[in-house]
């Protein structure tokens, strides 16, 4: 009985030392703002504009192309879903980055997933930060 109990006990300590494979909320916002911020680098060495779609599934890149979007082929800027369980508050739609890395309308972006909230701000000047 009292291995049994010992076992018992130093699996529980183990379980407790996992971290959680999703990571932390803050994590997630750090990438998607590092993904913004190439974006903008992207649009200025490309001299186009280019934009990050947001949806609560994910986020995509699109580049302006003979006057419509169209899906950015680069294998980094891939498609990128949201980690299961964040949600999203912000309104659906689109980052846009001019040929100068510059936004038209600042947005900010706040992902939700186990009670921990992070905020991503894009201010005017296109740079993406992480704000606690």
């Amino acid at each position: 009985m009292v291995v049994l109990v010992i076992i018992g006990l130093a699996s529980a300590a183990v379980v407790l030392a996992i971290p959680d494979p999703r990571g932390q909320v803050t994590q997630e916002a750090e990438r998607f703002a590092a993904r913004a911020l190439a974006v903008r680098d992207d649009a200025i060495l490309q001299g186009r504009a280019m934009s990050i779609r947001i949806d609560t599934t994910g986020s995509a890149v699109e580049r302006r192309i003979r006057g419509r979007w169209e899906p950015a082929g680069d294998r980094a800027m891939r498609p990128v879903a949201w980690i299961a369980g964040t949600g999203i508050v912000a309104p659906n739609g689109r980052i846009t980055f001019d040929s100068t890395g510059t936004v038209a309308d600042p947005m900010t972006i706040e992902l939700a997933r186990g009670g921990q909230v992070a905020r991503v701000e894009i201010p005017g000047d296109g740079a993406a930060r992480v704000v606690r």
